[in-house]
């Protein structure tokens, strides 16, 4: 009996410090985080590319401000209608093997758009992109939660996020060149290229992730996707992330028309201001998330909202404007969005339980392309092209957007208590001081979110 109380003791007393986060990662932590960020970036790049090829695909295609926006949606409307039908069978796999079947069912998709010549083909492509891209997302944020617990999960998310970042620096700059010079079909084979070369490295590298297949499930994967939309907890979490897709998906299709024809920047002088916005927010995700573990992440997320609703409100509404003032809102706009995504993903994570977090993020996912689709498709009905390429309405999108930021903070509060008293909870618990709280594979619990809501354990991968 001494033998055995002797350990938990032993951990209850190591458990009454402040957790520290640990400095560094293991080798294998590092190259999961690294690979998932280049993941990330292949997903986004094909996803983001659509909006600096707006200008090219109108003009080449010969199409209507209301048909690009479709073009741009029905990415999201077929990820959401996949990701609600995977939602059920999410966990009932491996995730490292879920995770190879979608991306190359993206990969195949991601050929056809770079092979499409019309209009129609082109939207044929961007389906089946987003029937399997869609869900890729999701998938990889289950296994963030199932292999880093959150009191380390803000500086993974701020790692991760950099592929946003990294998409800014490298990839849209990359695809305005290539599409200069070859057509607005490049840049896809351009993500192609890349995308195989990070599948095969999952396939050869990744171990399986399968541990929540050892939580016993008397569901079968419809009742699962029932059981998984009755809780209130996971209803909560859904809307506040549908909210969170909005501005994005208003913003970003028009986004680099309104730069050309409203703000007076040259075609050729895009590239240079998605470099200069993508290295700022480059360098700011990784300190922004390990910000967020310090001081706290709903915290973060109520400065950073304010920040965006801001300077969304103000750039919406400029007209012709100096190339260096564009490039000092975008770069603040992006950090504050950087930081927005980096702390409500990191918060959300740590709401399902671990049998329940790849359905979980599957229609989370999805809500969020619903709510991404329907927001792309009014903005494209809001908005109207002039004769002379000048976009008007514009600033009526900012003032939207500007209001659903201000919405999501009221939103994510109940979330952050929520998963403050899941933590103090888990504290609480004789059993789960022994063994940890099921917040994420090897986490301990703690007193608060700011650094103390976890620890590193040995187990993990």
């Amino acid at each position: 009996m001494e033998g055995l109380v002797t350990p938990i003791a032993r951990r209850r007393r190591v458990q009454s410090k402040p957790a520290s986060l640990p400095s560094t990662f293991s080798p294998y932590e590092r190259f999961v985080v690294a690979m998932l960020a280049f993941l990330q970036f292949t997903i986004i790049l094909d996803f983001m590319i659509m909006g600096p090829l707006g200008a090219l695909l109108l003009r080449d295609l010969h199409i209507t401000t209301a048909q690009f926006g479709f073009a741009v949606s029905v990415y999201a409307w077929s990820a959401g209608i996949s990701g609600l039908l995977a939602a059920g069978f999410a966990d009932k796999f491996d995730r490292k093997k879920l995770l190879l079947f979608f991306y190359c069912g993206f990969l195949a998709g991601t050929l056809l758009c770079g092979l499409a010549g019309s209009y129609g083909v082109l939207l044929f492509a961007r389906i089946v992109t987003g029937v399997f891209g869609g869900v890729v997302g999701s998938i990889a944020m289950a296994i963030i939660a199932d292999l880093f617990p959150l009191a380390v999960r803000g500086r993974v998310m701020g790692t991760v996020q950099t592929a946003f970042a990294a998409s800014q620096v490298l990839g849209l700059p990359l695809a305005l060149y290539l599409s200069n010079h070859w057509g607005w079909q490049a840049p896809f084979i351009m993500v192609f290229a890349v995308s195989t070369a990070v599948g095969v490295i999952i396939a050869l590298k990744l171990k399986p992730i399968d541990a929540h297949l050892k939580v016993r499930s008397e569901h079968n994967p419809f009742q699962h996707l029932f059981k998984t939309l009755r809780q209130w907890r996971y209803l909560q979490t859904f809307a506040a992330t549908m909210l969170l897709a909005t501005g994005g998906y208003m913003l970003m299709p028009f986004g680099s028309t309104f730069a050309v024809n409203n703000l007076g920047i040259p075609l050729a002088r895009l590239p240079m201001l998605f470099m200069t916005t993508g290295v700022v927010a480059f360098v700011a995700g990784p300190r922004l998330g390990r910000l967020a573990d310090r001081v706290g992440k709903y915290r973060v997320f109520c400065a950073s909202s304010a920040l965006a609703a801001t300077v969304v409100a103000i750039y919406c509404n400029l007209g012709v404007t100096p190339l260096g003032v564009v490039v000092l809102i975008n770069s603040v706009l992006f950090v504050a969005i950087t930081a927005r995504m980096i702390t409500a993903m990191a918060l959300t994570s740590a709401v399902p339980d671990m049998q329940d977090r790849g359905a979980f993020m599957s229609v989370n996912s999805s809500l969020q392309q619903f709510s991404g689709g329907l927001a792309s498709s009014v903005a494209g009905l809001i908005v109207v092209q002039r004769t002379d390429g000048h976009l008007v309405h514009y600033n009526l999108l900012g003032y939207v957007v500007a209001v659903a930021v201000g919405a999501t903070v009221a939103l994510m509060y109940p979330i952050h208590k929520a998963v403050m008293a899941k933590a103090a909870a888990s504290a609480a618990s004789p059993l789960t001081a022994a063994t940890g709280p099921d917040l994420g594979m090897g986490e301990t619990p703690g007193s608060t979110e700011n650094g103390a809501d976890g620890a590193m354990s040995a187990d993990r991968p």
